[in-house]
């Protein structure tokens, strides 16, 4: 073993500190495993096995959430009298001593969830009745059952927030709250309830919000908490859901129905005061109540006879702000169905069936205005702003559509059939001649600013087609082949900020881009482009996607004119030549952040066309420009030599001259000396 010099002494210098490290004694202090101040103490994923000691007296908040605690006994249980707060979710909690809980006479917030409690829950359930000042508590994933709660709420009559969800629970039979009359929040989410029983909540008379969601209800058909604000009821199976009538209104003002299995709109004739609707993921093939009867539905029930068939539910809904039909069953959307809901702003009918949009619900005759061809009411004129109808098969919306909707400012009609009018086709009824298809005419729309076009399978945009109308921000993506022409976006030069032209395959001949003043975002990916358009210099963009196209390089000119004003680049997929980058040092130098640059490349066509990354010098020379000196110094150069020439020619007219040197052979044969180089 060979020796260092002095390494035996460093090592007979330190190793007393490495025994007494070894041996438990002096050594350098590791940091406490909790984080305290004078009143809050966090000892989050510590991996601790009990409590920990030497708390601070007057300590109100204590988390101790995230690690291995088993009980809750007396013993390891230091003096918290002022405790107000104590979070032990995500322990091995399986027993809580009662005599514990008395010594926190101040605890006011309990959170015990994703624990196992189950296993001792009758000895549990008496420790909780020492908790006589608590107001929220947390029994969330605890793996109870319905017999096990009423005992753990039984005497709380303080509690005003309880978490039970992602437990065993399968039905909530009758009085299993009755020890807590005080809840405001229940959370009852993620539970396996199919049964609740009459009277289940009839003590809880302050209940505010309350979560139903993921669990196996079918049937809601008498439900009566009238002072109830928030219930959310998604993701269960829900085919019918029904309100008591008389007594007075309810006091509901948000009720989340999706991912249920409804087959028509609800039935709601005291929601005087709901906001938010959320009917999505479900089952519902018409608006109109007569379309269903009892015999229609996957379950029957008796409770479904004395369903009202009148439009009594959208008559009552004058304070609905927002409506969510997305992802049903529509075929047809009578516009009338919603004119008493005179505070609507937002309606989402997006992926459903729909193919016609109506005034009125169609009769059982047939009667109703499908072709659209009657004139619009000024009195049925709706309050909507904003609409999303993509994911559908609209081929052409009717002419009194916009009419319909003065004050609307954002529609979404992507992924229909749709086609624009130009601005010369707007009074031809239908939208459009008899013997060509369906269009629908976009300009002249007072308030509209956002419009969505994108996958209709456009394939060419007349002139003006948006013309007199405001727009703020068009997405035309995805429309392969798309041509737009300079003169289809006339009439958007001083208004129009964001334009969305994502995988059309456009080459440079359909992308004629005016000058837009105001434009500030443009994507322009995923097309064919050699060039940019031309009319893209005077415009202030701020953010420019570019990528997956055929650009050798970024014109100088646009980019001496976005110095001051472009923010974002994305520009990867493209085939950038390696000896032409200067536009990037132009964007590197003036700030521009460029987050796909790790993905971009550029080609060497003089290296077998190799490819380098382009966020590093490519590693192969590039030929030097011709520039003024260079032409110089070859013209100085063939001065010199002709120069040379000259003098020659003079020697040679004078009797001079220069014998080159010949070969010897040749030397020899005239009878001159073989040694002999030149000869004057």
């Amino acid at each position: 073993m060979r020796c260092v010099p002095g390494a035996g002494r460093l090592l007979f210098c330190l190793l007393p500190a490495i025994l007494r490290t070894q041996a438990g004694g002096e050594a350098k202090p590791r940091p406490p495993p909790c984080q305290q101040s004078p009143t809050k103490v966090s000892c989050r994923a510590a991996g601790l096995h009990s409590f920990p000691k030497d708390l601070p007296q007057g300590v109100k908040h204590l988390d101790l959430s995230h690690n291995f605690l088993q009980n809750l006994s007396e013993s390891r249980l230091p003096a918290l009298g002022q405790l107000e707060h104590l979070d032990l979710r995500s322990n091995r909690l399986e027993a809580i001593s009662g005599s514990v809980l008395a010594q926190l006479p101040r605890l006011h917030s309990l959170l015990l969830g994703s624990n196992r409690l189950h296993q001792n829950h009758q000895d549990n359930a008496v420790a909780f009745s020492a908790l006589q000042g608590i107001e929220v508590l947390d029994l969330s994933a605890n793996g109870l059952e319905s017999h096990m709660v009423r005992g753990f709420l039984s005497g709380l009559t303080t509690l005003r927030v309880l978490h039970l969800h992602r437990n065993r629970l399968s039905q909530l039979p009758a009085g299993i709250f009755q020890g807590s009359p005080w809840l405001s929040e229940l959370d009852l989410s993620n539970n396996y309830i199919m049964d609740i029983e009459e009277g289940a909540f009839e003590a809880l008379r302050e209940l505010v919000v309350l979560s139903l969601a993921l669990n196996s209800l079918h049937c809601l058909s008498s439900f009566s908490l009238r002072q109830l604000q928030v219930l959310n009821l998604s993701h269960n199976a829900l085919e019918l859901f029904g309100w008591e009538e008389g007594r007075g209104p309810y006091l509901l003002q948000v009720l989340d129905l999706s991912h249920n299995r409804l087959l028509s709109f609800p039935q709601l004739p005291a929601a005087h005061r709901l906001v938010h609707l959320n009917l999505s993921h479900n089952f519902i093939t018409s608006l109109d109540p007569s379309s269903h009867h009892p015999a229609q539905f996957v379950l029957h029930y008796e409770e479904m006879v004395s369903f009202s068939t009148s439009l009594g539910t959208a008559v009552s809904l004058t304070r609905l702000a927002e409506l969510d039909l997305s992802y049903n069953c529509l075929q047809l959307l009578p516009l009338l169905f919603f004119h008493a809901m005179r505070s609507l702003f937002t309606l989402s009918v997006a992926m459903n069936c729909l193919q016609d949009i109506t005034m009125e619900l169609m009769t059982r005759d047939g009667d109703g205005d499908r072709n659209g061809t009657a004139a619009w009411q000024e009195d049925a004129a709706l309050s909507l702003r904003s609409m999303d109808f993509h994911g559908n098969a609209i081929r052409a919306l009717p002419r009194w559509f916009f009419d319909a909707l003065p004050q609307l400012e954002a529609i979404d009609l992507g992924s229909n059939s749709l086609q624009p009018c130009g601005s010369d086709m707007g009074e031809i009824p239908g939208g459009g001649s008899p013997r060509s298809e369906p269009c629908t005419a976009f300009h002249s729309i007072p308030h509209l600013q956002h419009l969505s076009l994108r996958r209709n399978s456009l394939t060419q945009l007349l002139p003006r087609t948006f013309s007199r109308t405001p727009l703020l921000s068009l997405d035309l993506s995805e429309n392969q082949g798309l041509a737009v022409p300079r003169v289809a976006l006339e009439g958007l030069e001083h208004s129009l900020q964001q334009l969305w032209l994502r995988g059309n395959h456009m080459d440079n001949s359909r992308a004629e881009i005016p000058c837009l003043d105001e434009l500030r975002v443009l994507d322009l990916s995923g097309n064919r482009l050699s060039l940019l358009p031309t009319g893209l210099s005077c415009s202030p963009l701020q953010t420019l996607d570019v990528s997956g196209n055929e650009l050798p390089a970024l014109p100088k000119q646009a980019l001496m004119g976005w110095t001051h004003s472009l923010q974002a680049l994305c520009l990867a997929g493209n085939p950038f030549h390696c000896c032409e980058l200067g536009w990037l040092d132009a964007l590197q130098a003036a700030g521009v952040q460029l987050p796909d640059l790790h993905r971009a490349r550029c080609i060497h066509h003089r290296v077998t066309n190799r490819t380098a990354p382009l966020s590093s010098r490519p590693p192969w020379p590039c030929p030097q420009p011709w520039d003024g000196s260079s032409v110089l110094v070859l013209t100085t150069l063939l001065g010199v030599l002709l120069c040379a020439g000259c003098r020659v020619c003079w020697l040679r007219g004078h009797g001079m001259g220069i014998l080159l040197p010949q070969p010897q052979t040749d030397r020899v044969a005239e009878g001159g000396p073989a040694q002999s180089d030149t000869e004057v």
